[in-house]
C-alpha cells in the first residue's frame, strides 16, 4: 500500500541507497561540527569566566560563563523551525552543508575576539552572538544527518546506521578534548591570553574538510522519489502540528536525556576542578576522552541491538540506567578518587548513557513520515536539548554558594532521565515498520485525499 495516496498508479522505484557512504558522511560531518560545540564547552568551564567576564567575583563568573554555554541550546529551536522547514522542501545535503560550514566559521570567529580587558562588556556581547550561530548550526546538523542516513539504510539496520550521526558526535567531544588537555597544561598567563584561541581557530580547517566531504554526497532515495511524485510538503511546519504533533512533544520530552551528556561533560567538570575538589584539570579532561572512546565501541553495538530487540527497550536501559549512574559518578568526583572517576566515568557516560545515543536517532527518526521527518526530529530534539543546554545553570544554583552539593545536582539530573523514560515508554516500536510506512497516520492520509490535488504526469 501507498504510503500516500497521490502517488502516481505506477511510480517508479526510488534509486537505490548508499548506506556506508551517507553513515561515513555523517559521522565525519558530525565529528568535525561537534568538535566546534564541545570545545565551547571546555572553555567555558575552563577559561571563558577569565577572559570575558570580569574578575571582581570569580563565583559569579563561573555562574554567566557557563549560562553562555546554554545560550546555544536555547537558539536551537529557532534554528529547527528554520532549517527544518528547508530541510524537508529543498533536501538533506543542502542542510548538512550549510551548518556545517556555519559551525566552522562562527567557532573559528570565537578564537578571534578580544577579551574583557581589552573591550569590557562588549567581549561577552561578542561570544554570546557566536555562541547563538554555533546553536543555530546545531540545530539542524544532527536532524538532517540522522534523516540522511536513515532514508540511505536497509529497513533491517536503520538502528545501526543511523547511530554513526551520534558516534561522530562523541568523537567530535574527544576531539575537542584531545584539543584541550595541552592547552589546560600552559601556565596560566599563557592560557588566558593566547593558548585557549588555538582550538577555536583549528576551525577554518573544519570547514574547509567538512565542505569537501560533504558536497559530494547524494540526496536520500525516499525524498528524491517525494521530490519525483510531488509529494514534498509545502509547508512541513503546519503538516507537521496537523498530523504529529504528539510525535513532536514525545521527542521534546524524551529528548530531556541529552542532560545527561551537558552535566557530566560542563558541570563535572567545573565541579571536579573547582576549590572544594581539587582535581586536575587535565586529568578530568581525560575521563571524558576515555568516556566518548568507550563511546565509540558501545553505541553502534547498542544500535545493532535496537534493530533486534526493539528501539524503546534500550534507550530505557540507557536512561533509567543513567539516572543510576549519575548519583555514582558524581559520589566518586566527591571523594577526590582518580581510579573511583575514571572508572565510574567510563561506565556511566561511555557505556550506560550510550544505550540511549545509540538508539534515539533511528527511534526519534522513524516517528515521523518523509515528508516532515526533518522537522520534525529538529524542532522535537531542540526544544528538549534546550533544556539541557541550561540544565549547567539550573545545577550550578542548586549545588548552592559553596558548589558542593553534588547529591542535589545528581538527583536533578536523575529526574530528568526519568521524565525521557516515561515518555519513550508513550512511544510506538517500530524497529520492524516498512521505511514507506514510518509515521503514516490514517488522518495524515484521509486529509491528503481531500486537501491535495495530484501532479499530472508528464
Amino acid at each position: 500500500m501507498s504510503a500516500h495516496p497521490l502517488d502516481d498508479p505506477a511510480p517508479s522505484a526510488p534509486p537505490q541507497g548508499r548506506p556506508r557512504k551517507a553513515a561515513i558522511a555523517a559521522w565525519i560531518g558530525s565529528a568535525l561540527e561537534y568538535y566546534d560545540f564541545f570545545i565551547y564547552g571546555s572553555a567555558a568551564a575552563l577559561v571563558f569566566p577569565h577572559v570575558f567576564f570580569s574578575p571582581d567575583d570569580p563565583a559569579t563568573a563561573t555562574l554567566i560563563s557557563l549560562g553562555t554555554f546554554g545560550v546555544a541550546y536555547a537558539a536551537r529551536p529557532l534554528g529547527a523551525l528554520v532549517l527544518g522547514h528547508y530541510g524537508d522542501r529543498l533536501g538533506r545535503r543542502k542542510i548538512m552543508v550549510f551548518t556545517l560550514m556555519l559551525m566552522g566559521l562562527s567557532t573559528f570567529f570565537v578564537g578571534c575576539l578580544p577579551s574583557y580587558a581589552q573591550v569590557g562588556t562588549a567581549a561577552p556581547v561578542l561570544l554570546v552572538l557566536m555562541r547563538v550561530l554555533q546553536g543555530l548550526s546545531a540545530a539542524g546538523e544532527q536532524a538532517s544527518a540522522n534523516s540522511m542516513t536513515l532514508e540511505h539504510a536497509p529497513e533491517t539496520r536503520r538502528g545501526y546506521y543511523t547511530s554513526f550521526t551520534l558516534n561522530g558526535t562523541q568523537a567530535g567531544q574527544i576531539l575537542a578534548t584531545l584539543a584541550f588537555i595541552p592547552v589546560a597544561t600552559l601556565p596560566e598567563e599563557q592560557l588566558y591570553t593566547w593558548g585557549w584561541r588555538i582550538p577555536f581557530l583549528l576551525s577554518a580547517v573544519v570547514a574547509v574538510v567538512g565542505y569537501v566531504i560533504r558536497r559530494k554526497l547524494e540526496e536520500t532515495p525516499t525524498f528524491l522519489k517525494a521530490s519525483a511524485d510531488a509529494d514534498v510538503a509545502k509547508l512541513p511546519l503546519a503538516h507537521l502540528l496537523r498530523h504529529h504533533w504528539a510525535d513532536v512533544l514525545r521527542v521534546v520530552a524524551a529528548s530531556l536525556i541529552a542532560t545527561v551528556s551537558t552535566i557530566f561533560t560542563v558541570w563535572a567538570l567545573a565541579y571536579a576542578t573547582s576549590d572544594s575538589v581539587g582535581l586536575d584539570k587535565s586529568a578530568m579532561l581525560w575521563v571524558g576522552a576515555l568516556a566518548n572512546a568507550a563511546a565509540l565501541l558501545a553505541i553502534p553495538l547498542w544500535a545493532r541491538l535496537s534493530d533486534r530487540i526493539g528501539r524503546k527497550p534500550v534507550f530505557l536501559t540507557g536512561a533509567i540506567g543513567s539516572a543510576v549512574m549519575i548519583f555514582v559518578y558524581l559520589w566518586a568526583i566527591s571523594t577526590g578518587s582518580y581510579p573511583l572517576v575514571f572508572l565510574a566515568g567510563i561506565v556511566f557516560f561511555g557505556v550506560v548513557y550510550s544505550a540511549a545515543n545509540g538508539s534515539w536517532p533511528a527511534f526519534y527518526g522513524e516517528m515521523f513520515s518523509t515528508r516532515v521527518r526533518l522537522s520534525g526530529m529538529a524542532i522535537g530534539t531542540q526544544i528538549g536539548f534546550a533544556v539541557a543546554g541550561f540544565a549547567v545553570s539550573f545545577a550550578e544554583q542548586i549545588a548552592g554558594p559553596d558548589g558542593k552539593n553534588w547529591l542535589g545536582v545528581a538527583g536533578f539530573t536523575a529526574a530528568i532521565c526519568l521524565i525521557s523514560a516515561v515518555a519513550a515508554l508513550t512511544g510506538r516500536e517500530t524497529h520492524r515498520v516498512p521505511t514507506a510506512e514510518l509515521g503514516v497516520k490514517p488522518a495524515e492520509v484521509a486529509t491528503e485525499r481531500v486537501t491535495s490535488v495530484p501532479t499530472p504526469s508528464a
